[in-house]
């Protein structure tokens, strides 16, 4: 139900701007993620955004290079990658909740989350 775009091939030091839509999922008032996951490595979470938009927490290794955004009006989940590093290559999810709710720094889990996208590939390299 969730569709990303926006990856691609870039150079290191780059930016990317992912999107998530959906045309059956309002984002609106719901929890929502992304997450990462590398070649032979674990699916991790990179950032997230509380239902009422007013908590986003980011994993150490992206903190101050990536952020999080939701518009309401286009129904659509954003998130900002800038001076992008080799070790960012992955395949990229977006993930939203149904019910979840929490503030602060908590961080939700993979499996907190009820929707998935296909996932989108960021590839960073010289």
């Amino acid at each position: 139900q969730l569709v990303e775009s926006g990856g691609g091939l870039v150079r290191p030091g780059q930016s990317l701007e992912l999107s998530c839509t959906s045309d059956n999922f309002g984002f609106h008032g719901r929890a929502i993620g992304w997450f990462r996951q590398a070649p032979g490595k674990e699916r991790e979470r990179i950032s997230c955004m509380n239902p009422n938009g007013r908590s986003t927490n980011y994993a150490d290794s992206v903190k101050g290079r990536f952020t999080i955004s939701r518009d309401s009006t286009t129904n659509t989940v954003t998130l900002m990658m800038n001076n992008l590093k080799p070790e960012d290559t992955a395949v990229y999810y977006c993930a939203a909740a149904v019910h979840l709710d929490y503030s602060g720094t908590y961080f939700p889990t993979e499996s907190e989350y009820d929707y998935w996208g296909q996932g989108t590939q960021v590839t960073v390299s010289s």
